[in-house]
């Protein structure tokens, strides 16, 4: 056995804590660099899955949950047909190793991923793989619903989208408990009410999605949050606020060239383009736009 292999389990485990942490603090985009260096260090994340089947389970364990990691580093880095290929690799070798709820998790991120590509039929698809023969603990059953629910807004629906986000937040109540997996601690409060936000956002209901947003957009916590910031200028400009989209461009145009996710500028550039073109947009407005266009970063090659 190499040398390679021996040191699997230990540097997966170390290389996830630095890609966790620098995704946290300073964004995907600036983590690609670390994702690249553990492609080239650990020839294990780009073997066949079922070639590594006479590994530990212990070993493949902390390959599928790199993996996963890295699915979601490539995700909101922008790459999404590389994060499909990893979220695929992550959910194999979870599979032969046994480990259901690193599974999990990657069905559901790839039920994001696919949602957020235009495959909302996809998500329901990956979000329904989630459930086993025993009752999900809350947190999970709570992300569940919350897939669910942006896939059925996508798809047209209004009422079951809200009954879901209720659902999901009565189960979310019902606090961690332990049953829960190692990685439900970040489903917060914050992420919940960002989510709900952003569901009553897919429904134009932006009288309820726009206080929703501005409380999680305006919360601490890790920097992929950006997305609800980014939601939240979306549904301003929707709904015709036109002074706080304004005031919220001004706020956030001298440090778009730092955001570290490309979901996030993706959805700002699409939210100043879509300013620049609409008539009777108000000339300083359009102006801020303008100003937000141009401050969004260039994304990196893979």
């Amino acid at each position: 056995m190499s040398s390679s292999a021996l040191r699997t389990p230990e540097l997966s485990l170390r290389t996830i804590e630095r890609l966790v942490t620098l995704d946290a603090t300073t964004g995907a985009v600036s983590a690609m660099p670390a994702v690249r260096a553990a492609m080239r260090r650990i020839p294990e994340l780009s073997a066949d899955p079922l070639g590594l089947r006479v590994r530990s389970s212990e070993g493949l364990a902390a390959l599928a949950e790199l993996c996963e990691v890295i699915g979601w580093i490539l995700f909101d880095a922008g790459f999404y047909r590389e994060s499909h290929r990893m979220n695929a690799r992550a959910l194999a070798l979870a599979e032969i190793c046994g480990d259901r709820w690193t599974a999990r998790f990657v069905l559901l991120n790839d039920s994001m991923l696919k949602a957020h590509t235009g495959a909302p039929r996809a998500a329901l698809e990956a979000a329904a793989r989630v459930h086993g023969a025993r009752a999900l603990p809350a947190r999970v059953s709570s992300l569940v619903m919350i897939r669910q629910a942006h896939a059925i807004a996508l798809l047209g629906g209004h009422r079951e989208p809200m009954d879901l986000m209720a659902r999901a937040r009565s189960r979310f109540l019902d606090g961690i408990s332990r049953h829960d997996p190692y990685w439900a601690w970040w489903i917060d409060s914050t992420e919940l009410l960002g989510h709900q936000g952003w569901v009553l956002a897919r429904l134009h209901r932006w009288d309820q999605a726009i206080p929703l947003l501005h409380e999680a957009a305006t919360a601490p916590g890790p920097a992929y949050r950006s997305l609800f910031t980014a939601q939240l200028l979306s549904a301003l400009a929707r709904a015709g606020a036109w002074r706080e989209a304004e005031d919220l461009i001004a706020a956030l145009a001298p440090r778009a060239a730092r955001i570290g996710s490309v979901r996030t500028t993706q959805t700002l550039g699409r939210t100043a383009s879509h300013l620049l073109r609409s008539p009777g947009i108000p000339a300083p407005l359009r102006e801020a736009a303008a100003f937000l266009l141009e401050s969004l970063p260039v994304p990196v090659p893979v």
